[in-house]
């Protein structure tokens, strides 16, 4: 299954109930591991998540994963923060972030898939980010991985403005 389709299957089906629950569904990540596939959910709350958190959301999840196995053979589910290379991935994120420095890989098929810069403004289906002092526009929809690159003064800017 394509990553970014996988992304957007396993968000619609637990992105309500984790609201439910009092979370954040931040980002959905499909990841290779020498332990095998990683399913990993970054969850967030007002005041930061502890590991009793995660333990929540994995009891919470786990049963609507096996009703629905939107991911075909085995995988390790991973339930964690965000940490301080914050995945980006819905659209009110990118808008967010915008004037920090961000790391995006697209999709295979463009040109060119790796850019490092600093995150623009959200424009229309597309996000803009600027690297050496040369704009890029990039279509939502190819964006396969994207994450803040944040220095430990702008992570903890971040926590203490989300609290």
């Amino acid at each position: 299954m394509d990553p970014v389709d996988l992304r957007h299957t396993v968000r619609d089906l637990l992105e309500p109930s984790i609201t439910r629950a009092g979370f954040e569904l931040v980002a959905v990540e499909w990841l290779g591991s020498r332990r095998g596939p990683v399913l990993r959910l970054s969850i967030d709350k007002v005041g930061g998540v502890s590991a009793d958190d995660c333990a929540r959301v994995t009891s919470r999840v786990s049963p609507l994963l096996d009703e629905a196995d939107p991911v075909p053979g085995r995988y390790v589910l991973e339930v964690s923060s965000p940490g301080i290379e914050r995945p980006v991935q819905r659209r009110e994120d990118f808008a967010r972030f915008a004037g920090h420095r961000i790391k995006i890989r697209l999709v295979e098929g463009p040109p060119r898939r790796r850019y490092q810069g600093v995150l623009g403004a959200l424009e229309g289906d597309d996000v803009m980010v600027t690297v050496d002092g040369v704009d890029h526009r990039l279509a939502l929809d190819t964006i396969e991985r994207a994450h803040l690159v944040l220095s430990l003064d702008e992570y903890q800017q971040l926590a203490e403005s989300d609290s």
